[in-house]
């Protein structure tokens, strides 16, 4: 597949069933479940003021985390995973989507003007908007895109990195390791490396291999068609090391 803007890859005509996504517990989520979700995620988040121009910060790493990364790149928003908790001066921070116990627990200091999206628990404060229950009940579809290829996806507050930046890279990991339809990357790296989220995310999404998310305790090797990111567990032919991810 080519692309050179993340929704190309999460476009009406690619809906299959095919696995696309399994979490750290081994539950699958099909490619249809990924796209329409994502615009779900995408129409919610529109609400919280995600736009153009805007960094959305994303805390955790797991499915519903991926939906609020897709559902900002559709919005043209910038992806920050895992922020600093102390955002007060962050001008261009408009929403943070964290478990609700995080936010509920005032970790984080937010600058004037953002909103508190929670996953999880349903809240009990009346500003956190619960992102579960507002992605289930939005409409699964989404106005036609043309996003600009140099639009920011993805910063990790030091460098930020373009669509086409991100998309490119993904493209020459494909061909380095050889990764094909089908085939596993494990993501072993915190998403808050931007080398990270374009390894372990974006390049099996583009490649339509499948995303496998981890946890701390998890055992998940990279074998039988399967590759991790930079994990010193696995052979040295299925590690993706995050030194061969050419982003500045």
């Amino acid at each position: 597949m080519t692309a050179v803007t993340v929704d190309e890859l999460l476009t009406r005509e690619l809906r299959d069933d095919r696995t696309a996504l399994v979490d750290a517990t081994g539950r699958e989520f099909d490619h249809h479940w990924l796209c329409t979700t994502s615009w779900k995620a995408g129409n919610f988040l529109r609400h919280s003021g995600v736009r153009k121009d805007v960094t959305v910060g994303i805390v955790g790493e797991n499915p519903l985390a991926l939906l609020a990364f897709f559902g900002t790149s559709l919005l043209e928003g910038t992806t920050r995973f895992d922020p600093p908790t102390d955002l007060t001066d962050a001008d261009e921070f408009r929403a943070l989507v964290a478990p609700v116990d995080d936010l509920e627990a005032g970790i984080y200091d937010l600058p004037r003007g953002a909103q508190r999206v929670g996953y999880g628990s349903k809240p009990n404060e009346p500003d956190i908007h619960h992102f579960d229950a507002g992605v289930w009940s939005e409409n699964p579809s989404f106005p036609p895109l043309d996003i600009d290829p140099e639009t920011t996806i993805l910063t990790d507050g030091d460098r930020t990195i373009s669509h086409e930046m991100a998309l490119e890279t993904a493209s020459e990991l494909i061909d380095e390791y050889g990764i094909e339809a089908g085939d596993r990357v494990v993501v072993r790296e915190p998403l808050s490396d931007p080398r990270a989220t374009v390894a372990g995310v974006l390049t099996p999404l583009l490649a339509e291999g499948v995303i496998v998310l981890t946890d701390d305790d998890a055992e998940t090797e990279a074998t039988d068609g399967a590759y991790a990111v930079s994990s010193e567990s696995v052979p040295e032919s299925t590690r993706i090391e995050l030194e061969d991810v050419s982003l500045p």
